[in-house]
């Protein structure tokens, strides 16, 4: 007479019947073979002496600062008169050369652009020859 064949083998605890039956092997044999390092002479990772204060108290108070307490030069009132000029250039040009040569680049990057994704529009609806 025949034998039955053997049936699959009993679940241990959080395995699921859905996984391969030679992985659930595999990761048994995994299981069993894990084990804990040897923890001795290891120094702790997280350091034992307090972390540096990093929103402290100012040392000085606030009536120690001053108006002008950075180094450099206040330029907002002579940038005010040069932009407030009615000299009826545009705003975004009125600090010369500077200005004018990132205008002019980013126009030309721009119609550049335009022409090109046109271009690359008029090609994609172009039927393929075969």
């Amino acid at each position: 007479p025949a034998q039955p064949r053997p049936g699959p083998a009993p679940l241990n605890p959080g395995e699921s019947r859905s996984l391969h039956p030679g992985f659930v092997g595999r990761l048994r044999i995994f299981k069993a073979s894990w084990h804990c390092p040897n923890l001795n002479g290891l120094r702790p990772v997280v350091s034992t002496e307090a972390p540096p204060i990093i929103f402290a108290t100012p040392t000085k108070l606030s009536s120690d600062f001053t108006a002008y307490d950075y180094a450099g030069k206040n330029k907002v009132p002579e940038l005010q008169k040069l932009f407030q000029k009615s000299d009826g250039v545009p705003i975004h040009l009125k600090r010369g050369l500077p200005d004018q040569m990132l205008y002019r680049t980013t126009m030309a990057l721009t119609v550049g652009g335009t022409i090109y994704c046109l271009i690359a529009l008029y090609m994609a609806s172009q039927p393929k020859n075969k």
